[in-house]
């Protein structure tokens, strides 16, 4: 998959741009603040409707004015070229467009055009809590399968509603409350073992691809582990849930299930959050993006754009040379503020200053 061209009106700090991008690497330079970083935004929220910094819709539309636009011509790997639109509004719900042809619900849009972004904010993955890894396991089951889009969407649903009862009861359950709470459980167990399992699948599958990764990066052989355990599979959220019970009632919240979940990161036997050092955690970091990146490439059959925002910057010189050396194949567009490495060999350079392309 290859994005061949990026329009953007109203965009973060980009009044009207457009972008020519190489099938290889396309290197995108230019000061802090011009707006690099707003354009790999815009190619991963293109993708998933979603910021990777975390930012809400409005904030992506430029001040001042009242739609921004995301346009992109997509050429997939049976020939196809699909133009992916996307407006988003202050006023209203956005509209997404692919061929024209809008899309009835924005999910629909999800799988028609996959970016992978790795950028300083994903050291978070390795040192921040659990909801960042939670958050890595179910991004990267719904880039290799939709359906598990809507069971995250109906897990979340369940949660909130079973704790609107709890906070409810007062600490108390009557009669009344107590048969709805079952009720709730049972949807939650149902949703929670099929999440569980695929999460275990996914990260047994994602392990050795995780382990590599890292080993290319760091240069050296490096025993990486990844554990998805929750004590509430080995007996089943059922049980888990009956037995929890009394202390989600006192404390108003479900305290068991799939949104409570971490995974642990290791590196030579010992937690990678706590032990290992900013280089290895930010290598770590680095390995589960790549890793996910193959994976998501091997089951959708078409490598999805590699977007690496600002990494060179913040890795040391050995880990760089090696990530630019064991770049997976596709396209690559590789933000910087400093001067590129010579190893970097990019097929095409875009300079950017205060939101204009100056030269390409």
């Amino acid at each position: 998959m290859i994005v061949t061209r990026l329009e953007l009106v109203d965009f973060r700090n980009y009044s009207e741009a457009s972008f020519e991008f190489h099938p290889g690497i396309t290197a995108v330079v230019g000061l802090n603040g011009q707006g690099k970083t707003n354009l790999a935004e815009a190619l991963a929220y293109l993708a998933s409707l979603d910021s990777f910094r975390g930012a809400p819709g409005d904030a992506l539309i430029r001040v001042g004015a009242e739609t921004a636009v995301v346009r992109a011509t997509v050429l997939h790997p049976d020939g196809r070229e699909v133009l992916v639109e996307l407006e988003l509004s202050r006023h209203g719900r956005n509209r997404v467009h692919v061929n024209k042809q809008k899309l009835g619900r924005s999910r629909e849009l999800l799988g028609v055009m996959r970016v992978t972004v790795f950028s300083p904010d994903d050291l978070s993955l390795v040192k921040g809590g659990p909801q960042e890894r939670r958050r890595f396991m179910d991004d990267t089951l719904v880039s290799l399968a939709l359906k598990y889009d809507a069971l995250r969407l109906e897990l979340d649903r369940i949660v909130k509603q079973r704790n609107v009862l709890l906070k409810q009861a007062g600490g108390r359950l009557n009669e009344e409350s107590e048969l709805t709470l079952d009720v709730w459980d049972a949807k939650l167990a149902q949703v929670g073992d099929q999440f569980g399992h695929a999460r275990a699948v996914l990260i047994a599958r994602l392990t050795p691809m995780v382990s590599e990764a890292y080993e290319q990066l760091a240069d050296r052989p490096s025993a990486v582990e990844l554990r998805y355990e929750p004590a509430w599979r080995q007996r089943g959220l059922v049980a888990a849930l009956a037995e929890s019970r009394t202390d989600d009632v006192r404390r108003g919240v479900s305290m068991v299930g799939p949104h409570r979940d971490d995974v642990e990161l290791s590196i030579g036997g010992l937690p990678a959050r706590t032990h290992a050092s900013q280089g290895e955690q930010r290598t770590m970091a680095l390995a589960l993006r790549l890793a996910a990146h193959r994976m998501v490439a091997e089951k959708a059959g078409s490598t999805p754009v590699l977007v690496l925002d600002d990494v060179l910057s913040e890795l040391d010189p050995r880990r760089c040379a090696a990530l630019l050396t064991h770049l997976p194949p596709g396209q690559v567009v590789l933000t910087t503020a400093g001067a590129l490495p010579e190893a970097a060999h990019p097929d095409a350079i875009v300079r950017i200053e205060s939101g204009v392309v100056m030269a390409q």
